[in-house]
């Protein structure tokens, strides 16, 4: 009989070790994260959330209600702030959105899945200490958004499908002399609540020339309507495990430039398997993505 060396012994358990490493490593990813669901007012669900954040250790920076029974808080903390520092147009990745939805009988708390969040934006962390800080807040029953989701890898390079925008193809809205005016400027352009466009929240990066707005997007007329919020949701957020904290929109200030994500990655990364044709597709609103975008634009160029 062959005597085995320690070597031999080894050399398998390492590679099962590996095996395993892999394996977590490949773990998929999804959109968001149910906390909790039952009974009670969307009111009262909000409130509860909202001191439950606040105890452990994030900043309410906005609250938005896009439509009857539904209601989103803004989040940030240092660590979310530090990571957008240290990210390219990490400035996107530097809250996390809170959702309060009634959805039929039951009041829903969900929220943006911080680690799938830094991976799409390409943020230089994985925000896990912020996963797992939400959890203990909020809780955490089950993540949603897509049957499969994605390994981290594959978010990194996201994009819906051939010819359509990643993460690093923002829409440029508009260019100013300077940081300093540009943020002052697009501060009172989105204060002043026009072209259906109004600011929900502002969070400066620390260190660094950047700053992200979320933004309200209200239709003035009917014939604006596919840059509307309620409008956009009511055709794409049809599933039973509301996706409410996909909004708000965000435009960000970065150095003298104003830019915001394109519509078909912005929605895409929150609605990964949303078909193409039929009913409750991304044909029903082709018109979004330019409609945000001139909406947009309008609102903040110099």
């Amino acid at each position: 009989m062959k005597k085995l060396s320690l070597n031999n012994l080894i050399l398998p358990v390492l590679l099962l070790l590996g095996i395993g490493s892999s394996m977590a490593a490949e773990v998929n990813l999804k959109p968001f994260v149910l906390a909790s669901k039952g009974t009670g007012t969307v009111a009262e669900k909000a409130e509860q959330a909202k001191a439950a954040l606040v105890s452990a250790g994030f900043s309410v920076v906005g609250d938005y209600s896009p439509y009857q029974d539904a209601e989103i808080l803004i989040v940030t903390d240092d660590e979310l702030k530090q990571n957008a520092a240290a990210s390219e147009h990490g400035g996107f990745g530097a809250i996390q959105r809170v959702a309060i939805t009634k959805s039929g009988d039951e009041v829903q708390v969900s929220y943006t899945n911080p680690v799938y969040m830094a991976n799409v934006y390409r943020m230089k962390g994985d925000l896990s200490n912020v996963s797992a800080q939400l959890g203990t807040a909020l809780g955490r029953m089950e993540e949603f958004g897509s049957e499969k989701g994605m390994t981290a890898s594959q978010a990194r390079k996201y994009h819906y499908m051939f010819g359509m925008e990643y993460f690093d193809e923002p829409s440029l809205l508009a260019e100013y002399p300077s940081y300093e005016e540009a943020v002052q400027s697009v501060d009172a352009k989105l204060s002043a609540n026009k072209n259906g466009v109004s600011k929900v929240y502002r969070v400066d990066i620390p260190g660094k020339q950047e700053s992200v707005f979320g933004v309200a997007l209200k239709a003035p007329t009917d014939a604006d309507k596919y840059m509307d919020d309620r409008y956009i949701m009511s055709e794409i957020d049809f599933k039973d495990v509301k996706s409410t904290a996909h909004l708000p929109y965000e435009v960000l200030v970065s150095g003298n430039k104003v830019y915001a994500l394109y519509a078909r990655f912005r929605i895409a990364i929150n609605f990964p398997d949303l078909s193409m044709m039929g009913k409750h597709s991304f044909m029903n609103i082709m018109k979004t993505p330019d409609a945000i975008r001139d909406a947009l634009q309008k609102t903040v160029q110099k």
